[in-house]
């Protein structure tokens, strides 16, 4: 979808800060959050591509104005509640518990004893899949991506679309992200690194001699008319 989350090659966000000796978190309940998606994720309740799409859905000017964590905790808050895990007033009722008590362990806001989580789904730790589908582009075919707008999840960034690159790497037939993001099933199909000229991105503004690399379904790509192999 097009979203203030594409936010690839677009000017007036400020420089990217770099914090020296950044850690890996910046405060204690981020690891919470980690881990929160990591057992969603690994017990099947969502996949990474759900999950991706949620955090997608935040409202704009809110997405802006948080760090990374707490997007995290909004498409895991959404995610929760659409797949019926937990309801509107469990949530409200545990957010007025700590608003109440900021300093309470989180234990001390459950209330009886929490249910068995369901088994571990194994597949959430690989997304290539076994398939007869033969590629249809080698590495060296020159290719250009599709023009498209979806409504919905796509792993086709904005600023790469109608460009023309070449495959660089051909990573094997993997989950489909735009249906796996919307309960349409994984439909797994090629994906390749593609690799493209800065100045075919970017334009005269490109630094010199650049190139970028980025990873793209096949169905996002189309042959290059009058192509060689190069």
């Amino acid at each position: 979808m097009d979203g203030v989350h594409d936010l690839g090659g677009m000017h007036g966000f400020g420089a990217v800060q770099r914090e020296q000796d950044e850690p890996l978190f910046h405060g204690d309940w981020e690891p919470v959050v980690h881990a929160m998606m990591q057992a969603g994720r690994m017990h099947g309740v969502f996949n990474i591509d759900e999950f991706r799409h949620a955090i997608e859905r935040m409202v704009p000017a809110e997405y802006l104005g948080v760090t990374y964590y707490e997007k995290w905790l909004d498409g895991i808050t959404r995610l929760l509640a659409e797949k019926g895990v937990v309801s509107a007033e469990e949530l409200e009722r545990r957010q007025a518990f700590f608003r109440e008590h900021p300093d309470a362990p989180a234990r001390e806001a459950v209330a009886g004893t929490p249910p068995a989580p369901p088994p571990v789904d194994q597949r959430w730790a690989s997304f290539i899949r076994e398939s007869k589908v033969s590629p249809r582009f080698s590495v060296g075919d020159a290719v250009v991506t599709r023009r498209q707008h979806p409504h919905g999840h796509t792993r086709l960034p904005r600023y790469t679309r109608g460009k023309r690159g070449v495959i660089a790497r051909f990573h094997g037939v993997q989950v489909f992200p735009d249906t796996h993001a919307h309960g349409l099933g994984e439909r797994p199909q090629p994906l390749y690194s593609v690799r493209f000229d800065a100045a075919e991105l970017w334009g005269e503004s490109a630094e010199p001699n650049a190139t970028v690399h980025v990873d793209l379904w096949e169905s996002y790509l189309e042959p290059a008319q009058g192509a060689t192999r190069g």
